[in-house]
């Protein structure tokens, strides 16, 4: 079931090993899902209860720890020998006397690291205050340091078969996006089209079903798209509605995001413009893009077109994203935005999305892109446009 050949995930670990020696950790505790999956394999929905991967230095392979009914998930989907794949019992679950990292904590201490430097990724979305407060009491004589994105940057620069799996992703995201925008219509209720949307986007093509994303699809409509998080309601869409779809494709936990935006006429005047200003942008942005540019240098050529209009936007421009799990398909690294000064390399991926918002309205255009030896790709083939219907 492995999505990835075996040396994959062996140049994987080297790396991060490399980053770990690097930063003076001799172990690292890995518990964001997506950092799992990309040195394991692992890949189950069991993240909201404590599971890690341990990565020690001396060891060939990480040591997979989970709650004991998802010890076979990981026999099904990772790498890892069966001495790598520990479970703890279901007494660990909600307890209010112990607690996962107990477990984990034993384990470091039976390898022989119980006084060593150990790596926590201490702002992952699953690794809980209390998660880091059970290994700090359970191993006193150990080091921490704060680790969170140490694995994140290995992750950055994609492989070929990655970015195999992010064009897949695409292909779904342009069948759910064209779904949106056919059955959004006056009297439709928002929950049925998402509903059409959900259908589109698993079902997939005839070659290959697809995944759940890790952001659910984003509709705000009306004032609504005056914020950009705003999912759905059972209301039905009016005359005059602007309507913001922010979607991704995903495909063996991959993703390729698109946001378009669509207005059922008649529409402020203001919502064409807005729309315009952004596609101006979004181009200029785009057509700089190449390998040797900072992150900030992409940023301020977007800012400096649509400054000529008269608009500002405070809020980054895109990120870096791939491989993730819910709530977030982007990767915590790389930001399009002035104070990042990352140098763009091959093989690295982004979300651009340069939304503006308004006090009663707003437009949102994105693509997800790949930085090539001479420039950019994006992933989606889909109108860079306002939809007007």
């Amino acid at each position: 079931m492995l999505p990835f050949e075996l040396a994959e995930y062996h140049e994987r670990v080297k790396k991060t090993k490399e980053k770990m020696v690097a930063a003076g950790i001799d172990v690292m505790v890995i518990a964001d899902p997506a950092n799992m999956n990309y040195l394991s394999g692992y890949d189950g929905w069991s993240f909201y209860v404590p599971q890690c991967l341990i990565l020690m230095l001396d060891r060939e392979q990480p040591i997979w720890v989970g709650r004991g009914q998802d010890a076979n998930g990981a026999r099904l989907t990772t790498w890892l020998d069966e001495e790598n794949i520990r479970a703890y019992t279901d007494d660990y679950v909600h307890s209010a006397v112990k607690h996962p990292m107990d477990y984990v904590a034993d384990i470091i201490k039976a390898e022989g690291y119980g006084d060593k430097t150990i790596g926590l990724e201490m702002d992952a979305y699953y690794f809980t205050a209390k998660c880091c407060k059970r290994l700090e009491m359970k191993l006193p004589n150990a080091k921490f340091k704060d680790a969170t994105l140490l694995v994140n940057y290995v992750r950055i620069i994609k492989s070929p078969r990655e970015i195999e799996y992010m064009k897949k992703a695409a292909r779904l995201v342009e069948k759910a996006m064209q779904t949106a925008i056919d059955y959004i219509n006056e009297g439709v209720r928002e929950c049925d089209v998402v509903a059409n949307i959900y259908h589109s986007m698993i079902s997939g093509t005839e070659d290959f079903g697809g995944d759940y994303p890790a952001i659910v699809p984003l509709l705000p409509s009306g004032e609504k798209t005056s914020t950009p998080h705003l999912t759905w309601s059972d209301e039905k869409y009016k005359r005059g509605d602007t309507v913001i779809i922010e979607l991704a494709g995903c495909y063996k936990r991959y993703h390729s995001p698109l946001a378009r935006t669509l207005v059922l006429e008649p529409a402020p005047a203001k919502v064409h413009d807005l729309a315009a200003v952004v596609v101006e942008g979004i181009n200029a942005a785009l057509d700089f893009i190449k390998p040797g540019v900072t992150a900030a240098e992409v940023e301020a050529v977007w800012r400096k077109t649509i400054e000529k209009s008269g608009f500002k936007k405070e809020s980054r421009i895109g990120y870096s994203m791939g491989l993730n799990y819910p709530p977030d398909w982007g990767e915590h690294t790389v930001s399009l935005r002035p104070e990042d000064n990352t140098v763009l390399q091959p093989n690295m991926t982004f979300h651009m999305i340069p939304g503006i918002w308004l006090d009663d309205c707003g437009v949102e255009i994105s693509e997800s892109f790949l930085v090539t030896e001479n420039g950019c790709e994006v992933f989606a083939n889909f109108p860079r446009m306002l939809f007007v219907k």
